[in-house]
């Protein structure tokens, strides 16, 4: 084993506890999302989405986000399947087509988020939805491909998050996306996707 290789493992092996266990006082309490949630994060996520309701062309895109949240409301106090707390996020979406007619897609997705939060787990259930809108580089002359660039979006997502520690957590879930641009063309395809989707929250 070289030096370089021995260099970075000792520094992983060092840096581990601190990115993954939180600090004493995290550690000691019986949960890292029990008092007060985070009033602030940034997010990268990334998702691979596979066209539905699609013809003629079947679609497969790679989507990478980069997500701010902001908390918006607090109901850690009240029990029952509801407790939990709001955010309201803004992304921003680059989306290479891996296969499909277009090429690319870029955007921005504003949107609320729910988390449930359950006493004691560092596992916390979510559910999100947004509109936004983007440019997609369009072919109208080919017969099933999007009518124009500028096309509106719908996302919506379902999963659930772990929070390593007080400063990070990582979630995974399933995600919809729809393109469309409001019937500004006709005919007016749109797009239906669905996919597995991963993510790394930075939480300040």
């Amino acid at each position: 084993m070289n030096f370089g290789a021995t260099t970075l493992i000792a520094f992983t092996l060092t840096i581990a506890p601190l990115v993954f266990g939180g600090d004493d006082r995290t550690t000691a309490r019986t949960s890292v999302t029990a008092d007060e949630p985070p009033p602030f994060g940034l997010s990268i996520e990334s998702a691979y989405l596979f066209g539905a309701f699609n013809p003629p062309r079947n679609y497969e895109i790679s989507a990478d986000f980069l997500t701010a949240r902001l908390r918006w409301g607090n109901y850690l106090k009240s029990g029952g399947f509801f407790r939990g707390y709001n955010q309201i996020y803004l992304s921003f979406l680059a989306e290479p087509f891996i296969r499909g007619i277009e090429n690319h897609y870029f955007g921005m997705n504003l949107g609320l988020r729910y988390n449930f939060v359950r006493p004691g787990s560092r596992f916390v259930p979510y559910f999100s939805g947004g509109v936004g809108l983007g440019f997609i580089d369009s072919h109208p002359e080919q017969f099933g491909a999007q009518g124009q660039d500028f096309t509106f979006n719908i996302l919506s997502a379902l999963g659930v998050s772990y929070q390593f520690s007080n400063r990070f957590r990582g979630e995974v879930g399933v995600l919809y996306q729809h393109f469309s641009n409001a019937g500004q063309t006709d005919p007016n395809p749109s797009l239906n996707l669905f996919g597995p989707q991963v993510g790394f929250t930075f939480l300040f």
